[in-house]
């Protein structure tokens, strides 16, 4: 076999100058021997081996900016190398994009702009109206990003100009370093992680990355991972692990990449990893879901110590869509769906599957990103100092407990009151049926002839049934009021009024006079279609029975009230006659009077008078301290017969003012009424006030009117001179008169006063 020699190789002339630094930073794979091919492509490298010459050239291709830009601005600050990452600002401002339940607000700024544009035409002066109308748009802004139904939130969640992940890391990182790939072959750009420091603390960031603009979702796959994604995460979770970096996580896709291709490769399995490597981090970690949250798409990078959500994001374990396609068999049922999942930020906090929420601006947080990163950056810090303190032990236990209680109970243990106010309670509604009349009936005259059975009932003995019968009319009673509803069609109306009030109940906010107008105007529109309801008869037969049986219940409980009490004074009593002090006088004095043989008190002579009428005013003095001490006042017996006389009266007089009051012609002014002292707000101005005045004036005289019958007069008059006879009957001995707050004592007792005849009760050892 022939020899061959080789001869060394020598550079001359190009291949003799040395290389630029930007030629040094490139990959060594694009390199021999530390000299740079593209010094070697502008030279031919030859060797000789007898009359050949082989000579190569190394073919020119585009120049790759990333990660160095080609032409670095110096006075950028933090350095040139501040943010290594392909991602850069939009050279054009996304378009901006309106939401259904956002064109009425729409509709407020063409009205600002058509004026301002007037006033720029005109050159007159609408300073006045624009700032009006600003204020109105403020307002309606207001009203409506604080009442938002779920299924706008899901929107606001999947807003195209929504701040992305990379959008959020610029405005609330120094630096960053953006690290790709999964080490088996692929780099997804669905997820992007990367180092970066905040406050000059590192930590490892990985989220969601959707795209700006068409081209950018094309590219980023619309934020749906593949395997490869989550196998890039979990490399990033081992590295931050090993060196010590607190983790934190960006959640917003609508789930994993669910093709053929991403199957093959084991989606699932890449992302059980994800979730069992999660739980065993020595680190904390820190997740936010900025957009929405689906399924183990989301979970996968999701299992953290705090998990925090922004105020217009969701988590969910299936779209609201398929939700209602599943249940529903059809789409468009997703608002009814969004409710029922529980996947707003606020439901998810009650039920501590999330544990904090981060506010965004009026508008949602494309509004201004800025601000709503800033909010991020304080929400993050605050979470790591708190869990930075923990060892890693409980950092563990931390993390496993989170997810170990949501949705557990134990049996025997009693619900804390926090979570039993979130749970469903217990429906004894009745469903599909109902009692009809004639059984319903025969159960209440069941229950008459038990109570009379049971004679007068005291509190050992309560109401056999009755309680169970109110209750089960109460039931019955919903159910009709239901199918009446049903039947007259305003089943809906009804359902969005009270989603309306519900979520001004959830901000505590007091009812909007317009909520309570159209409160007030369904109801008299229900009101008024209710006799055409098919179970009208029946509803208003069961309410006739309700009444009836409340009434009969309130009577029993305030009998059993004043039964009490009479035992309770009874036993009083009794102490004081037993006392051995004053049964010694008793007992002196009954036998004065047996040897003097007179049987009637005015008989007596002065001297036994005297001692009689003496032990009397003692013995009434003791038994009225002992009725004050229980919180009683004592009253002579006309005027309580006066009292009775006053209260019928006052009834029939608020009879006669309801009977004017729902007149159409008082009715009518009185809404008019409302209606301007709500237009008129807290300051009403000078017309205002003089239309309110007039319709209070008009509205009084009404009801003058009809209360000034002769009859009524005459009662009144006559009454009146009673309670001035009585009053002067009631003047004591030292000239002072009884106690006559009467209403004081109705509010002590159950609105029954309790007569006690003190006058019988001292006489009765006579």
């Amino acid at each position: 076999m022939a020899s061959m020699t080789q001869s060394p190789v020598s550079f001359t002339g190009n291949l003799a100058s040395k290389p630029s630094a930007s030629d040094l930073l490139k990959s060594s794979s694009n390199s021999i021997c530390g000299v740079p091919l593209k010094a070697l492509g502008r030279a031919q490298l030859g060797a000789k081996r007898r009359d050949f010459t082989i000579s190569a050239k190394v073919r020119k291709v585009k120049k790759h900016e990333y990660p160095w830009p080609e032409d670095p601005d110096l006075n950028v600050k933090g350095g040139v190398l501040s943010h290594l990452s392909p991602f850069k600002p939009l050279k054009e401002k996304p378009k901006p994009v309106t939401l259904d339940f956002e064109k009425p607000l729409m509709d407020l700024q063409k009205k600002i702009v058509d004026v301002q544009k007037m006033a720029n035409e005109t050159g007159l002066d609408f300073s006045d109206q624009i700032i009006s109308l600003e204020n109105k748009y403020q307002q309606a802004l207001k009203d409506l990003y604080t009442h938002l139904t779920p299924i706008q939130r899901v929107n606001i969640a999947r807003h195209p100009n929504r701040p992305t992940f990379l959008d959020h890391i610029f405005n609330i990182t120094e630096k960053f370093v953006e690290l790709h790939g999964d080490r088996a072959g692929y780099d997804d750009p669905a997820v992007v992680t990367g180092l970066g420091t905040i406050n000059g603390r590192s930590y490892m960031f990985m989220g969601h990355q959707k795209g700006r603009n068409t081209k950018e979702n094309i590219q980023r796959n619309f934020g749906m991972p593949t395997p490869h994604g989550y196998r890039k995460a979990l490399r990033m979770m081992y590295y931050a692990d090993h060196h010590g970096f607190p983790i934190i996580t960006f959640i917003d896709t609508p789930g994993a990449y669910a093709d053929l291709k991403s199957e093959e490769l084991g989606q699932g399995e890449a992302i059980a990893q994800n979730l069992r490597t999660m739980f065993g981090l020595k680190v904390p970690i820190v997740s936010i879901v900025m957009g929405e949250g689906g399924s183990g798409g989301a979970l996968a990078i999701g299992c953290a110590n705090k998990l925090l959500m922004l105020e217009n994001a969701v988590f969910y374990v299936a779209s609201p869509e398929a939700c209602a396609a599943i249940l529903w068999k059809s789409a468009k049922a997703s608002p009814k769906a969004a409710e029922k999942l529980k996947i707003t930020a606020k439901e998810l906090c009650k039920l501590e599957v999330a544990d904090g929420i981060i506010p965004e601006p009026l508008g949602g947080a494309h509004a201004d990103s800025y601000w709503t990163s800033q909010q991020i950056k304080t929400a993050i810090l605050e979470s790591m100092d708190e869990l930075v303190k923990m060892d890693t032990e409980e950092l563990l236990k931390h993390r496993a407990q989170k997810f170990r209680k949501l949705g557990g109970f134990q049996e025997g243990i009693p619900i804390d009151s926090k979570k039993k106010v979130n749970m469903k309670k217990k429906e004894e509604a009745i469903v599909g049926s109902k009692t009809s009349e004639v059984e319903l009936r025969d159960e209440v005259q069941k229950l008459k002839q038990q109570i009379q059975k049971a004679g007068k009932l005291s509190a050992d003995h309560p109401e056999p049934g009755l309680k169970e019968m109110i209750e089960k009319l109460k039931r019955e009673i919903d159910y009709e009021y239901e199918e009446a509803v049903k039947a007259v069609g305003l089943e809906d109306k009804i359902v969005m009024l009270r989603e309306e009030v519900a979520k001004a109940r959830n901000l505590k906010d007091q009812l909007t006079p317009a909520l309570k107008e159209k409160i007030e105007q369904l109801n008299d529109e229900f009101n008024k279609n209710l006799p055409a309801a098919p179970n009208y008869s029946s509803l208003q037969y069961k309410l006739d029975v309700l009444k009836e049986l409340s009434k009969a219940q309130n009577m029993s409980e305030k009998s059993t009230n004043s039964d009490k009490l009479k035992v309770e004074i009874d036993k009083r009593f009794k102490e004081v006659m037993d006392r051995p002090d004053l049964k010694q006088k008793i007992e002196t004095v009954k036998g004065e009077i047996a040897k003097s043989g007179v049987s009637e008190v005015v008989n007596l002579n002065q001297d036994l008078k005297e001692k009689f009428l003496q032990l009397s005013e003692e013995l009434e003095s003791e038994f009225k301290a002992i009725l004050e001490s229980m919180g009683l006042q004592v009253y002579p017996r006309p005027v309580l017969e006066a009292k009775a006389k006053l209260d019928t009266l006052s009834e029939e007089t608020g009879m006669i003012i309801e009977d004017a009051i729902n007149s159409s012609n008082l009715k009518d002014k009185i809404d008019l009424l409302k209606m301007e002292v709500a237009n008129a707000g807290n300051t009403p101005d000078a017309e205002s006030k003089s239309k309110i005045q007039a319709l209070e004036s008009e509205i009084k005289q009404a009801v003058a009117e009809a209360i000034s019958s002769a009859e009524l007069k005459e009662k009144y008059e006559k009454l009146q001179a009673e309670i001035l006879e009585t009053t002067k009957s009631s003047v004591g001995s030292d000239g002072s008169l009884v106690k006559q707050n009467v209403e004081d004592d109705q509010s002590k007792h159950d609105g029954s006063p309790v007569e006690v005849n003190t006058s019988e009760a001292n006489r009765s050892f006579v």
